[in-house]
């Protein structure tokens, strides 16, 4: 191979750019069916929602970036309809992420306000502590893609947690494993 003004160098950029975008790409997983599986096995158990969440109203259109200190962008919401809410947890050690709850989700999940706005505009809710099914990402499993029920791919890293409506399976979502031991508390654990 003949090495022509530097041709060599940048076929090898391209092709390790080329590799970072496509050799790790996987295909997202049926979460539902993930879900199922673990049910099956006994390594599902039920959580609600506890701690004490700040929420603001949405702009319709917002887009809210939900960020995990320590680990950067875990989802992007879909834009924003009208009444629907920016929920911040209360979560020091992630970040205090936030997240966009559509209105008819919201007016299920969280009851309030129960105190007077802070001096930032947010309000302080409760959670209404629906019961979520959860299963604990193994190692085993690896870290895996799904699909989140707005749309956005999600990455699952090993100790985060599947959560998922137990009146509606569509509704199966990741909450990474430091957010989920800081909001939720478990009402029944795993069996296996």
């Amino acid at each position: 191979m003949q090495i022509q003004n530097g041709h060599v160098a940048s076929i090898a950029a391209v092709a390790v750019l080329w590799c970072a975008s496509t050799c790790h790409a996987q295909e997202p997983i049926d979460i539902i069916a993930y879900v199922e599986k673990a049910r099956a096995e006994g390594r599902d158990g039920t959580a609600r929602k506890t701690r004490t969440v700040d929420v603001r109203p949405s702009t319709p259109g917002e887009v809210i970036v939900t960020i995990i200190r320590g680990e950067g962008k875990e989802t992007q919401s879909a834009p924003a309809n009208p009444g629907d809410m920016v929920v911040r947890n209360r979560c020091p050690e992630t970040g205090n992420e936030e997240i966009l709850v559509a209105a008819g989700n919201f007016v299920k999940r969280y009851e309030g306000p129960i105190g007077p706005a802070g001096v930032d505009g947010w309000v302080p809710y409760r959670p209404q502590g629906v019961p979520m099914r959860f299963v604990v990402v193994r190692a085993l499993d690896g870290e895996f893609t799904f699909v989140a029920p707005w749309g956005e791919k999600m990455i699952a890293r090993p100790g985060d947690v599947i959560v998922q409506d137990v009146g509606n399976a569509k509704d199966t979502y990741r909450i990474q494993k430091a957010a989920f031991a800081c909001t939720y508390e478990v009402e029944r654990q795993p069996s296996k």
